[in-house]
This record gives C-alpha cells, sequence and structure tokens, in this order.
C-alpha cells in the first residue's frame, strides 16, 4: 500500500484560536470537538490541517510553510489581513507573484497570484 499524506501538524501556543485563523482562510470549520490544546480542520482538497498546542515559542523561521494561490489576490491579501495575518514581504519572481504573510502565532505563509 502507497503512502499517503493524511495531516500537516502545526504546533501553536493555543490550537483552538490558530485553527479558526486558518479555518477561515481556507472558508471551512474548525471540528466541533476543538479545544486550545488540539483542533483539526478539514480541507477541501488536500490533508487536514492539525494543531497542537506544545510549551515551547517558535524560535526563528519555520521551515514548513504552507503555499496558498487565488485568482483574486489583492482581494484576499486584504481579507486574510483583516483575519490576523501579517505582511511580510511581497516578491515577483520565477514567473510568479506572491507575498509572504505570517498567522497570527508568527508561522509564515505565502500568497500566490493565479495569472
Amino acid at each position: 500500500m502507497p503512502v499517503t499524506l493524511e495531516n500537516i501538524a502545526v504546533d501553536c501556543a493555543n490550537a483552538k484560536r490558530l485553527a479558526t485563523f486558518w479555518a477561515d482562510v481556507l472558508s471551512t470549520e474548525v471540528d466541533a470537538e476543538a479545544n486550545e490544546f488540539f483542533a483539526t480542520i478539514k480541507t477541501a482538497a488536500g490533508p487536514t490541517l492539525m494543531f497542537l498546542q506544545v510549551p515551547e515559542p517558535r524560535n526563528g523561521k519555520n521551515r514548513l510553510h504552507l503555499d496558498l494561490a487565488t485568482s483574486d489576490w489583492s482581494t484576499e491579501v486584504d481579507r486574510l489581513v483583516d483575519l490576523g495575518a501579517k505582511r511580510l514581504d511581497e516578491h515577483n519572481e520565477y514567473g510568479t507573484h506572491w507575498i509572504t504573510l505570517a498567522d497570527p502565532e508568527g508561522n509564515v505563509f505565502d500568497l500566490a497570484e493565479h495569472r
């Protein structure tokens, strides 16, 4: 049987709060049993995002990050900032235009523009 990707785990300070941010970003729902220690959200076209409370803070740049994309780029950037994301940097390289943002706990992610 082949290996499948089931979950992407995110260490965090408050699982339900961070899961709620990401559920809003991806227009989905947080699982009903979510709490500050453990929460999940199902994504429409991919693995489950699983949020786990850990005692230590994030140090430095995260080594793994999510890359998102949209055709309504400027509207979505504004929406993500309104949800609590922070703008970090904007790029236009390799034939792609994207912005690097941070979620409310400082985890970096990118939003690319479908052209």
